[in-house]
């Protein structure tokens, strides 16, 4: 505890990150990132410290615009939208839920949605979801709201596996603009253009090892890679901070380990979860004992674990809780919008882990405001030693995790309402 919470080679590396800029998957920035994290590692005492290369859908930014008979509107694209024009009526959708788009006319018009849902709606919807349900309606073009104030256009890419750049021009617009379009140019006609380019691009995994060449693993994970209009530091310089910060603990405590500990900091996670999907398929899952998958940690100084339903997971973490007499927030619901799911999604234990904050939404996330400066090192250095804590209880032979039926989870998904966002999307897997 005393090493790692007066250690700096977590936030140090946190520190490198942000100074690369722009870390978008399948640019010079995100091969950076990981050449970075895999000497973090390897300086940590890892072995096999490497990157495995795989081929991504590039996407690079040009301009964009949103034209009113009020004059232009700032905004930004929205990553993996197609490059093109379109002209509609703009219609304000609200949020967004799945019955507003029902009972909306969007042929041939430019919808305009919300970052967030109300306070009473049961369930998160996923800006992909939103955007898919544009499509669906006929819509020409997508306007994404902030609802987080402070002239913050947000990113967030479009797209599924299959199809990986979206079929209508898609941009952001902060929350004043989107106050400004509904009040002032609602049932006028709009154009939305985006200029980008789509070209073939490498992405990577970083990957490097701890402990006994056991058959079985645990995998410590993060991402790499950032959205290219922010420093992208608490999503997820912090998460890959972390996991590099753990690994310089765990080097002092190798020999006690009774399992594998692997670390990996994806690739492009930004644009379709696209590294760990490799990785998923890559692996013999059966193998794997657990994933700690850290993703936009350390803004907010509690840990929250979703644990899938895996109650071993759940146990584990209130075992370091109790130890620490430091709180952490157990959470036992489905999270499938980070690195962890392509495990999760086959059954296999795994936990997303961030800092639990305020209100919805991602705050500062996928905004220009994603910067070093609002993050704390005491922070980082707090939840290193719990997750250090946690990784090492798991690593015990007498942890025994249990599986899950993926018919229990899929049934699971159904039950909360979030198979529908995931079937029109194309993320649903069963």
């Amino acid at each position: 505890m005393g090493e790692t919470f007066t250690s700096d080679a977590g936030w140090d590396h946190l520190e490198t990150l942000v100074d690369i800029g722009n870390r978008m998957a399948g640019q010079s920035g995100e091969r950076e990132a990981l050449e970075a994290t895999r000497d973090a590692l390897a300086d940590a005492g890892c072995r096999d410290a490497r990157i495995e290369a795989f081929d991504v859908q590039g996407w690079v930014r040009g301009d964009a615009s949103v034209e009113t008979p009020n004059g232009p509107q700032e905004c930004i694209a929205l990553p993996r939208s197609p490059a093109g024009e379109a002209t509609g009526e703009l219609v304000d959708v609200g949020a967004g839920l799945p019955s507003a788009f029902a009972e909306t006319d969007l042929t041939g018009k430019v919808a305009l949605v919300s970052t967030t849902v109300p306070d009473w709606y049961d369930r998160f919807l996923h800006r992909r979801e939103k955007y898919y349900h544009a499509v669906e309606a006929g819509a020409a073009a997508f306007v994404f709201r902030n609802h987080v104030e402070g002239c913050l256009p947000p990113t967030g890419s479009v797209g599924t596996s299959e199809a990986p750049i979206g079929e209508i021009p898609a941009v952001g617009v902060s929350k004043e603009v989107g106050a400004r379009l509904a009040r002032r140019a609602t049932g006028d006609d709009v154009t939305v253009s985006v200029d980008c380019e789509t070209p073939t691009a490498t992405s990577g995994n970083a990957t490097a090892v701890l402990g006994p060449d056991t058959d079985e693993e645990l995998l410590v994970t993060s991402h790499a890679d950032a959205h290219d209009i922010a420093e992208g530091a608490m999503d997820n310089g912090a998460g890959t901070a972390t996991i590099v910060e753990i690994a310089n603990a765990l080097t002092r405590r190798d020999a006690d380990l009774d399992t594998r500990v692997r670390f990996v900091a994806f690739g492009a996670e930004e644009v379709g979860l696209v590294g760990s999907t490799v990785e998923s398929q890559r692996v013999d899952r059966d193998r794997i004992k657990a994933v700690v998958n850290a993703d936009s940690n350390v803004f907010g100084r509690t840990l929250q674990l979703t644990t899938h339903g895996f109650d071993e997971l759940g146990a584990a973490a209130e075992r370091v809780a109790d130890r620490f007499d430091h709180p952490i927030e157990v959470v036992p619901e489905h999270v499938p919008h980070s690195d962890h799911w392509p495990f999760v999604r086959h059954g296999v234990p795994g936990y997303m882990i961030n800092g639990r904050t305020e209100g919805r939404g991602r705050g500062y996330g996928h905004t220009f405001a994603d910067t070093f400066e609002k993050l704390e090192a005491r922070n980082l250095r707090e939840q290193a030693i719990l997750l250090t804590a946690l990784v090492a209880d798991l690593a015990r032979s007498e942890v025994e995790i249990e599986r899950r039926e993926e018919s229990a989870i899929a049934s699971e998904l159904e039950a909360a309402g979030q198979a529908e966002g995931m079937k029109i999307t194309g993320d649903w897997p069963y």
